[in-house]
């Protein structure tokens, strides 16, 4: 099951200060949804645990990422992968900065793909779910730059 993503929003920061903020996982990792904790490996990779429930599934995803573009101050994606009770997760998120009349407009934009019993078990739920959560990240990122 894939769940796409998208929208932009526009901040009154510099290009630079936005990208610097977006590719530093101790700013930006404590906003996702649900948020447990992070383990740093390197400048490029880090982990992060969330908890997740859907339905009568609950538990923990682990989610290793990387910051898999990174093009100071125009563009950063991010590609992971991760365990959810039942299944995986494999996902991309990338962001393009421009600079705008009163700072940057933000495009976002990315995909997640969801594997195993979870779909089954959850099918119609992940979707609308899995975008709410993603507009609660947004939300907590505009609210950060602000």
């Amino acid at each position: 099951m894939a769940i796409k993503f998208g929208g932009n929003f526009e901040v009154a920061r510099s290009p630079e200060e936005v990208y610097d903020f977006l590719t530093d996982p101790a700013k930006f990792a404590p906003l996702l949804p649900d948020f447990q904790s992070m383990d740093i490996q390197d400048e490029r990779h880090f982990a992060v645990k969330v908890n997740v429930g859907i339905s009568y599934i609950k538990g923990t995803a682990n989610v290793k990422l990387e910051l898999a573009e990174a093009n100071r101050p125009s563009r950063a994606q991010y590609k992971g992968q991760g365990s959810v009770a039942g299944g995986n997760v494999s996902l991309i998120a990338g962001f393009d900065l421009v600079r705008a009349a009163g700072g940057t407009r933000v495009a976002w934009q990315g995909e997640a793909q969801i594997f195993g019993r979870l779909t089954s078990v959850a099918g119609g739920l992940l979707e609308p779910l899995g975008k709410k959560n993603v507009q609660k990240l947004i939300d907590g990122l505009q609210a950060a730059l602000r």
